[in-house]
């Protein structure tokens, strides 16, 4: 890019409370990351950009080499400078606006991975070196891939869940999964546990579904409301998380998954399980828990690999994937096919990318749960897996921490967001997929909303 227009793109970047040098380095970061400066940009030679900016080459060229050393611009002998993101930037779990870089908002509202960049890549080379035939094609909705479907199918056997290709079927994302199935069943009332994932709470309510809540704490889901909520569900839906609980993060025990069988048996209530959150065991020697017998199941990639990879699955009996399929809403809430073929080639080498999550999670999880642990002004229990802790406040309500913590730049999310009546105000969901210096951060942002 010319010098001029790096200038218009880098703004007003003269800081009184830094050096030149720093300024400069500090803008140039900014601008990449608001996008004002494109990834792989060519910059201008260093005199005629010093002239541009009206600094003295000195100033550009130790600016740049701190830009190189912290691994935003590579330079090649006798090339340009070229912009690019850093490794530790393009690798990380937490999104850059999960971070405060550049001094932005710390925005942990929702509980999302960034991509893992290098392996999405290589996989999206690897499909494109193959998408030709398919390309070639129609590109008309259906049920999923037969590739696709054939891989998602042999992992749910692999973890004892015997499925043939033909009990998948992929949607764009496990939102549309929901939406799809509650299109199809039309319920008058689902069960749903409080708290739970508000993009849940509004797929249902948008459908005119009335919601019977059940209790769920860190400590496990109470009998009690589960009974009256199935029966208030009689005949309809139940809609749960039982794999680290969005937003508690709480393992349903096996007698648990049992007892919901049962009621779901008793009350004749279809049991839809979101999965999105099973991958993420945190635990140092995870074993599967077995699934709710007879429960139809949600998957999706948004947690494990990446929200921006628009791809979920259902799996059910055969007949009931027939009926969805057929559904007029099926063909706009299915997934993109060159999007099926990069989520193909992801899964066929999924637990490297796993490992190193649910390491860098763990580590993340113990580090913010160090910082907050033993204070009176709030309680809350280790979860075994996911992405957040969920906060009880003893006094002051979550809107108020909010609020408060807005104001010193981190963004979050309170309690009654995950009700499906309006409760939980003094809770509050705390992501811990940013890296450690930035939850000091996070965790001094509540201490002093506190």
């Amino acid at each position: 890019m010319g010098a001029e227009q790096l200038v218009r793109a880098l703004g007003p970047w003269r800081r009184s409370d830094a050096t030149l040098i720093a300024a400069l380095d500090r803008a140039v970061r900014d601008a990449v990351l608001d996008g004002r400066v494109r990834v792989g940009s060519e910059l201008p030679a260093e005199r005629r950009l010093a002239a541009a900016l009206g600094v003295s080459r000195g100033t550009v060229t130790a600016a740049l080499e701190r830009l190189r050393d912290s691994g935003w611009v590579a330079t090649r002998h006798g090339s340009a400078s070229t912009v690019r993101l850093p490794p530790a930037a393009a690798e990380r779990i937490a999104p850059l606006s999960a971070t405060g870089e550049g001094g932005a908002v710390t925005d942990l509202r929702r509980a999302v991975p960034a991509a893992p960049q290098a392996a999405y890549l290589a996989a999206t080379g690897r499909a494109m070196e193959r998408a030709a035939p398919l390309l070639a094609e129609h590109g008309e909705p259906g049920p999923g891939l037969p590739e696709l479907r054939a891989s998602i199918a042999a992992r749910y056997t692999r973890e004892g869940l015997a499925t043939r290709p033909e009990q998948i079927l992929v949607t764009s994302g496990a939102r549309a999964a929901l939406a799809l199935l509650a299109a199809h069943f039309e319920p008058r009332v689902a069960a749903v546990e409080t708290p739970t994932f508000f993009d849940a709470l509004r797929v249902l309510r948008g459908s005119g579904t009335k919601l019977a809540g059940v209790r769920v704490s860190s400590e496990g889901w109470d009998p009690d409301q589960l009974e009256a909520a199935f029966t208030a569900a009689r005949g309809q839906l139940a809609y749960l998380v039982p794999d680290f609980q969005n937003p508690t993060g709480a393992l349903m025990p096996q007698r648990t998954r049992r007892a919901v069988a049962d009621l779901a048996d008793r009350h004749r209530v279809t049991v839809i399980a979101d999965e999105t959150m099973r991958d993420l065991d945190l635990r140092d020697r995870p074993e599967p828990v077995p699934r709710i017998r007879g429960a139809v199941l949600i998957g999706s990639t948004s947690k494990a690999i990446w929200a921006g990879l628009r791809i979920g699955w259902i799996r059910a009996a055969t007949p009931l994937i027939r009926r969805l399929q057929s559904h007029p809403l099926a063909g706009p809430l299915s997934a993109s096919p060159v999007q099926e073929l990069v989520a193909a080639e992801l899964l066929g080498d999924l637990e490297t990318v796993l490992h190193r999550r649910r390491v860098e999670l763990r580590q993340q999880r113990d580090h913010l749960s160090g910082l907050l642990g033993h204070d009176t002004r709030w309680d809350f229990t280790v979860p075994p897996g996911g992405l957040a802790l969920w906060l009880r406040l003893a006094a002051t309500p979550a809107d108020t921490v909010v609020e408060r913590a807005g104001r010193s730049g981190v963004e979050l999310t309170s309690g009654p967001r995950f009700a499906a009546d309006a409760t939980l105000t003094h809770h509050l969901r705390v992501p811990y997929t940013p890296p450690p210096d930035v939850l000091d951060r996070v965790a001094a942002a509540i201490d002093a909303a506190c």
